[in-house]
């Protein structure tokens, strides 16, 4: 643990988003304290710290960091704690993979199209796009068959214990799994069933995400 670690931790960021939620899985499987600090850049008001606009942003003591990947990183190297990544080469490289596969292909159909629009907004009763929910159903088919080829291998999402893999995923499935669509979809992979069902009862995923 370096110098400074007890040092004050401050998340910014806001409970509803995703990414935000990722940070705070991890935060909370290292059993790591921090303060909310409520930051939504699609609210009006003063932008928070992050130099584009976006969040999560994370403060521990002078030290600021963005970008969600580099923050759970951190995360698992700053603080004590269990680790949050493998020692062994495949293991390591599957995490990375994983969570590459998670921002570059399964956030925007699972989360910006699929879930945004076909639970949150239409929850609200905001105009939602029926079309964006059918395609993000469509582009998350090959997404979830991937992850559940990399759950049956079990050197990640293995259910086995937290991992960063396990904290960048989690969010996104869980609420892509709130479409009733998108949770006969992911049913359908029974490896990645599994592991669903494992993470959202862990300690770490109830504390970030609730039930």
């Amino acid at each position: 643990m370096r110098d400074g670690a007890v040092d004050q931790v401050t998340l910014c960021g806001f409970k509803e988003s995703i990414y935000t939620q990722v940070v705070m899985m991890a935060l909370a499987a290292k059993g790591v304290a921090f303060e909310l600090k409520r930051d939504n850049p699609f609210e009006a008001g003063p932008s928070g710290p992050h130099p584009f606009a976006r969040v999560p942003v994370l403060l521990h003591g002078e030290f600021a960091i963005y970008e969600t990947a580099a923050i759970t990183r951190y995360v698992d190297r700053a603080f004590d704690g269990i680790g949050l990544a493998a020692e062994d080469a495949e293991s390591l490289a599957r995490m990375d993979q994983v969570i590459s596969i998670s921002d570059n292909y399964a956030y925007w159909p699972m989360v910006r199209q699929a879930y945004a629009h076909g639970v949150v907004r239409k929850q609200a009763g905001i105009d939602w796009d029926k079309a964006q929910v059918q395609d993000g159903l469509r582009a998350a088919e090959p997404v979830l068959k991937v992850l559940d080829e990399m759950a049956s291998e079990g050197w990640v999402l293995n259910g086995l214990r937290i991992s960063l893999a396990d904290c960048h995923v989690a969010p996104m499935v869980a609420a892509f799994a709130q479409l009733p669509k998108g949770r006969k979809m992911t049913a359908q992979f029974s490896a990645l069933s599994c592991w669903l069902e494992w993470v959202t009862h862990s300690r770490a995923f109830r504390q970030a995400v609730g039930t």
